[in-house]
């Protein structure tokens, strides 16, 4: 089962990337470990280490807020199960994982809920999509690894058929603490796009399906599909990792999976120069990613600020934004009706492009500002920059350009 989850691809290439699925894999496991305890004739105080463990999962992710009704359906899948429903210790677990979890609800009540509207934000259908269904199945069954997807079926079909158990292991917990999030994945893909590593808290289950087919019939095709899997998840990894560490071509002339790491040093560069061209002496965005990547490069000699959720993203130092600021970030993110909310002068002073010419790219307008509201580093930009922000347009929409020239900024030579 770990060779095979280090196989897929979301765990072994994608756990490099900083994202807040990484802590929630983690604990989501380690919850199911600490239940794979007590379900084999451990103390049943072990519950309060699960809870623990739960509630860090929920802290990490809200995704994993499934894991609790997916646990609860484990308890009801056998009378033995039921009994402990009958005894303190769940629940003790689920007042343990609440107060973890009273940590971020304190947090947002004293913020606004910024956390919340984000996230919760994106539950709420806005059409009938259900092309997404078949994209977000095929993306999975190409990022658990193929052949240990096929395998992976194989173990979850066994399970269903029979109650959990696949030849003499019971994989009842696992597969049942999945199944909530697996069903909102589905029903989610219905009206929108699944986020390609948003499944990942579930791979190990998956995993030990998989090892699970095998551990059933050691001989004949399965072990070789293993064996198979392990060594095209190993070259997988090695293309994917070497593909991204030198920054190489697009895959083809409309999509660029590599954009959002290219080019930052060289457009960082170009940022500066438009700046000090402006007489700028702070740079907004209106986007964290693009805040650090432009702080990773060192280039920016100038305070940058975070123009929106400043609760979310506060700034390392204050910046001198009563003076003038020179603010940018992609085109579907920022127009002059926005930042005419923010600032008492809003001047169009130029465009950049980060990307590969020959592929997608990213444009940047820029615009010289002066004269904020009041508050803008307690509170930040006010209304439309913020709802534009959080706004999820399926087309980007280009800002008002006037007669300046756009300047391109190459890729990752």
């Amino acid at each position: 089962a770990a060779l095979a989850y280090n196989a897929m691809l979301t765990i072994g290439a994608g756990g490099l990337i900083a994202t807040p699925d990484a802590p929630a894999i983690l604990f989501w496991a380690a919850t199911l470990a600490v239940l794979g305890r007590i379900a084999t004739g451990g103390s049943p105080r072990l519950w309060l280490l699960a809870g623990l463990t739960a509630g860090l999962a929920c802290i990490s992710k809200y995704s994993a807020l499934f894991l609790a009704p997916g646990v609860f359906l484990w308890l009801l899948s056998t009378a033995e199960n039921r009994r402990r429903l009958a005894t303190p210790w769940p629940w003790s677990a689920v007042g343990v994982a609440g107060l973890v979890f009273a940590t971020n609800l304190a947090w947002n009540a004293t913020h606004g809920w910024l956390t919340f509207e984000k996230q919760f934000g994106r539950v709420e259908p806005s059409q009938f999509r259900p092309g997404y269904l078949g994209e977000f199945l095929t993306t999975q069954f190409v990022l658990l690894n193929p052949l240990i997807a096929v395998l992976a079926g194989v173990g979850v079909w066994a399970g269903m058929r029979s109650r959990g158990r696949v030849g003499g292991l019971d994989l009842s917990l696992p597969l049942l603490a999945a199944l909530p999030f697996c069903l909102y994945l589905a029903i989610h893909s219905l009206h929108d796009r699944v986020q390609a590593h948003w499944p990942a808290t579930v791979f190990a289950a998956f995993a030990l399906a998989a090892a699970a087919a095998v551990e059933a019939r050691p001989r004949g095709w399965r072990p070789r599909v293993l064996g198979g899997g392990l060594i095209l998840g190993a070259a997988a990894m090695a293309g994917v990792l070497a593909w991204a560490g030198l920054q190489g071509p697009p895959i083809n002339s409309r999509t660029d999976p590599l954009l959002p790491i290219r080019g930052w040093p060289q457009f960082a560069g170009e940022v500066e120069a438009a700046r000090v061209r402006t007489g700028a002496e702070w740079v907004g965005v209106a986007h964290y990613g693009a805040l650090s990547q432009l702080a990773a490069t060192g280039r920016i000699e100038a305070p940058l600020v975070h123009l929106i959720e400043r609760e979310r993203w506060p700034d390392a130092g204050p910046a001198p934004v009563d003076k003038p600021g020179l603010v940018l970030d992609k085109s579907r993110r920022l127009s002059l009706a926005d930042l005419q909310a923010c600032f008492r002068s809003v001047t169009p002073v130029g465009e950049l492009v980060r990307g590969v010419p020959t592929s997608r790219v990213d444009r940047y307008p820029l615009f010289r500002v002066e004269g904020p509201v009041e508050g803008l580093l307690a509170t930040g930009c006010p209304d439309e920059l913020g709802k534009n922000r959080r706004r999820q347009a399926a087309a980007p929409t280009p800002p008002p350009r006037g007669d300046w020239p756009a300047q391109r900024t190459g890729g990752g030579s």
